[in-house]
């Protein structure tokens, strides 16, 4: 058991602009974040811009615990994401093009890192562009063979193909994805049937060893070759849903290098992420 995991989450770093106010967000940085929460050590691997709000996100990540070793500056703007809430609290993305994190750079620095990483988790958001899915792929080829390579699909708007969700399974050790992406994903590999039965195809075609599949306010199951967990979602009041997928995936992949049961795992993710769920962005503090 490793007492300190060292994680990264490389992709997106941004301004979520809610109706409340904007909040630092990002899905790989949401990971780090409640990885270091959750007992690890955390980088956010990512790219913001030389402006203002550059700088403010800089300010923010170290007032969070969070290094920006990992960060870099160019010359696109620094990210902001406009995000719309429902009723429930469930968010509508509109994601802006050519940003800062559309353009990270491979480097010597970052090759030193994914050498060292326990986990890495990325999405498909990141690699829209080809400058960032170049160097995304080359951290997760760095990576030692034991590391846990985490794909968390997160298809946003018309940011995915069919060749980025595939060519990321293929370098996956685990799959989280929800209930709107199950579908997507099946398709694109034409496996038919059921939910779980779809969810059992691809661990045993991409030779997976966890899937994590959310499923909103009906619960979450994760299963291996050789486990299933089902876990329902407990009652709480929610504020907005932003990030608690993310906390999720963090707790989880926290638990398993910490060789948590998965049952014990599961149940601790859900109740991070239900109470992510009851506060304001993807990142409040909790103990």
């Amino acid at each position: 058991m490793k007492d300190k995991p060292l994680l990264a989450g490389i992709g997106e770093l941004l301004w979520d602009i809610l109706p409340s106010g904007k909040q630092l967000g990002g899905a790989p940085c949401n990971f780090a974040f409640h990885a270091m929460q959750a007992g690890c050590d955390c980088f956010a691997v990512s790219a913001i811009g030389k402006d203002e709000l550059g700088i403010e996100l800089k300010d923010n990540l170290h007032e969070l615990g969070l290094s920006n070793q990992y960060v870099q500056e160019n010359e696109s703007p620094t990210s902001t994401v406009t995000v719309k809430l429902d009723e429930n609290g469930s968010p509508d993305f509109t994601i802006h093009e050519n940003v800062a994190w559309d353009h990270i750079r491979w480097n010597n620095e970052m090759e030193k890192l994914a050498k060292e990483v326990d986990a890495v988790c990325f999405g498909s958001l990141a690699q829209r562009n080809s400058e960032s899915e170049r160097s995304i792929k080359s951290f997760i080829q760095t990576t030692k063979p034991e590391c846990l390579k985490v794909f968390d699909v997160n298809l946003r708007q018309n940011y995915y193909s069919r060749e980025i969700i595939i060519n990321s399974l293929l370098l996956s050790d685990v799959l989280k994805l929800n209930e709107d992406e199950l579908p997507v994903i099946a398709g694109y590999l034409g496996f038919k049937g059921d939910p779980e039965k779809q969810l059992d195809q691809i661990i045993s075609y991409f030779k997976l060893k966890y899937v994590v599949f959310t499923l909103g306010s009906n619960g979450s199951i994760i299963k291996s070759n050789t486990e299933s967990s089902f876990m329902k979602v407990p009652k709480v009041h929610v504020e907005d849903t932003v990030g608690a997928g993310d906390a999720f995936t963090a707790v989880f992949i926290a638990g398993i290098l910490k060789e948590i049961s998965l049952k014990e795992i599961h149940k601790m993710a859900t109740e991070i992420a239900a109470y992510v769920c009851t506060r304001k962005g993807a990142m409040p503090e909790y103990k």
